[in-house]
């Protein structure tokens, strides 16, 4: 009976490990055939090239041809690119930016430096009061123990 056993056990293990193939087969399959199906949706989706009229592409090669035209060979007013640089530069326009961003900071800084004085002159005050009346007190203190020593 133990190898009929053996042989049922044998058999009932291979059943079971086929079963198992079958599964991801049928798995491996159905993956397949959900990668395919969101294929086919995506390839249906097409982007429609945009129909450009032929006014339009008639315009558009007049801009490029008249763009196009302008060559190297022109002669410009000024000869020397340096002095052309410099003199533009001036004459056209005079970029305050850097000025005006150096003049904020200095500013800022200015009105930081005021306020600090200020704190500062505050503090020395508050301590001078501080120290006027711990005095006060010291002196009432003194004057206490002085009254309760006539007292005895």
């Amino acid at each position: 009976e133990e190898d009929l056993l053996n042989d049922v056990c044998r058999e009932v293990v291979e059943k079971w490990s086929e079963t198992q193939i079958v599964d991801a087969k049928e798995k491996k399959e159905d993956e397949i055939q959900a990668i395919a199906s969101m294929m086919e949706k995506q390839a249906k989706i097409v982007v429609k090239p945009k129909e450009v009229s032929q006014e339009e592409k008639q315009r558009k090669a007049a801009l490029l041809a008249q763009y196009a035209n302008v060559t190297d060979e022109e002669e410009y007013p000024f000869t020397d690119p340096i002095k052309t640089h410099c003199l533009d530069r001036r004459s056209l326009f005079r970029n305050t930016n850097v000025e005006d961003v150096l003049n904020a900071r200095k500013l800022e800084r200015e009105l930081l430096r005021d306020e600090f004085q200020k704190k500062k002159e505050q503090d020395k005050l508050q301590r001078e009061k501080d120290k006027l009346a711990k005095q006060e007190r010291k002196e009432k203190e003194k004057k206490r123990t002085q009254k309760g020593e006539r007292k005895r």
